[in-house]
């Protein structure tokens, strides 16, 4: 299975994007892609439809054509912790079914982006989260830190929690959530230094807050030889 793992600092933290983004790169690249979000909470209706909007952006910005399903096997409608969201509708996450989603999309594609959930430690069943679904698919991991204050602590804690699971910090993105953080340019220096350091995990890009934050948009700000090495494309 090649491709890569995108979590984040927190939830709300610009993962999508960032996996958008990956996805479109790697079309441009002439790769055959596909997108997988294997738990999603948070749905809305339109056109009569069941939508969630990550589970969308990630079919969309694939090069594979797939389906909702396909992409996100495991659909909450509660916009909350997906072990909460599974017990309103007295459902459960069965992890066998996710690692089959996954087998079952890389026979199709030559990458597979996987957006987690959150953070990187969420519960998803007794004694199974988010951090083992990871485990479970090897895949490399990509980290996006949402720039606000305490980013530095909470990019370098998930970094430690990746490393705890015997997984690689391939790369980490810098994403722009607080326009008027404060001392900006020093807190990014610090992550580029310390995750480098302790983790040799290079910065694949910093994101602005952008009016149109489509996949195209978001790649142009990715470093393209940062990606090539992350996808072993050199």
């Amino acid at each position: 299975m090649n491709g890569c793992f995108v979590t984040g600092t927190d939830t709300e933290i610009g993962k999508t994007r960032v996996s958008a983004a990956l996805l479109h790169w790697l079309g441009k690249q002439g790769l055959r892609c596909a997108g997988y979000k294997p738990v999603a909470a948070g749905t809305e209706t339109i056109d009569g439809e069941t939508v969630n909007e990550d589970v969308r952006a990630l079919r969309d910005a694939s090069s594979v054509a797939l389906t909702d399903a396909e992409v996100g096997p495991c659909q909450f409608a509660a916009a909350c912790a997906p072990h909460i969201a599974a017990a309103l509708e007295r459902r459960a996450i069965e992890p066998d079914v996710l690692l089959q989603g996954a087998s079952t999309l890389a026979a199709r594609a030559e990458y597979l982006v996987v957006e987690g959930v959150g953070g990187f430690c969420v519960p998803f069943a007794p004694d199974f989260d988010s951090a083992d679904f990871a485990a479970a698919l090897g895949l490399p991991v990509v980290l996006v830190v949402g720039l606000r204050l305490g980013c530095i602590n909470h990019a370098l804690l998930s970094a430690e929690a990746i490393r705890a699971r015997g997984l690689r910090l391939a790369g980490w993105v810098a994403n722009t959530v607080d326009t008027a953080m404060p001392h900006r340019d020093a807190n990014l220096a610090t992550l580029r230094d310390e995750l480098e350091r302790r983790h040799q995990s290079p910065c694949l890009g910093v994101v602005p807050r952008l009016a149109s934050p489509d996949p195209a948009a978001v790649a142009a700000c990715l470093d393209d030889a940062a990606l090539r090495a992350l996808f072993d494309l050199c």
